[in-house]
């Protein structure tokens, strides 16, 4: 699935929202390698990362070439900052529906808008792709993903008091969310 626009951040510079390509899988891994070390709200640690640059690069063509998966990459001046995607949750009928939304944005760009344009973005792309439903889990301690996910329509459904076990503070809460989409319910 392909995916091009450019929107103003808060700072005035312009962020170029796109879908990664087979070329950008140095600069996909390295952000994904960044982001991975800022926080710990995400799913995995760095050194769990399971792709190499050229790896990565198939990865991102594969999610081009797909009708119904996407990673978008966010560039500021030139760089990448941060990344989204969806993927569909299944492809059997009981689930192709489905789409699971996962984002990361480098800790120096938060605040900017880039999170926002990214999820919008992907939900922009779920509907395309013809999914009713878009879900995804946080983190419950990050009040400023939940705020934006709220913001965006997304509504809570179900938490797990031990969803991750984190290497830093022991067990964090994770919140699962949904975005219904509507459209013809025979997907």
């Amino acid at each position: 699935m392909e995916y091009n626009k450019r929107v103003r951040l808060k700072d005035g510079r312009e962020c170029h929202l796109r879908n990664g390509t087979e070329d950008d899988g140095r600069a996909v891994f390295d952000i994904f390698m960044k982001t991975h070390e800022q926080t710990d709200y995400l799913l995995s640690y760095p050194d769990e990362n399971s792709f190499n640059p050229e790896e990565e690069g198939r990865f991102l063509k594969d999610k081009t070439d797909s009708p119904n998966a996407v990673e978008i990459l966010a560039e500021v001046d030139g760089a990448v900052v941060g990344t989204a995607g969806i993927e569909p949750v299944g492809h059997k009928y009981k689930v192709r529906h489905r789409a699971d939304f996962g984002i990361s944005v480098d800790m120096s760009f938060w605040g900017l808008g880039i999170g926002r344009a990214l999820t919008e973005a992907c939900i922009d792309c779920a509907k395309e792709a013809g999914f009713l439903q878009l879900e995804l889990s946080a983190v419950a301690e990050n009040e400023r993903a939940l705020a934006l996910y709220r913001s965006a329509g997304f509504t809570e459904y179900g938490r797990n008091p031990k969803g991750f076990r984190s290497r830093v503070s022991g067990y964090q809460e994770v919140v699962y969310m949904l975005l219904e989409l509507g459209g013809d319910a025979e997907k």
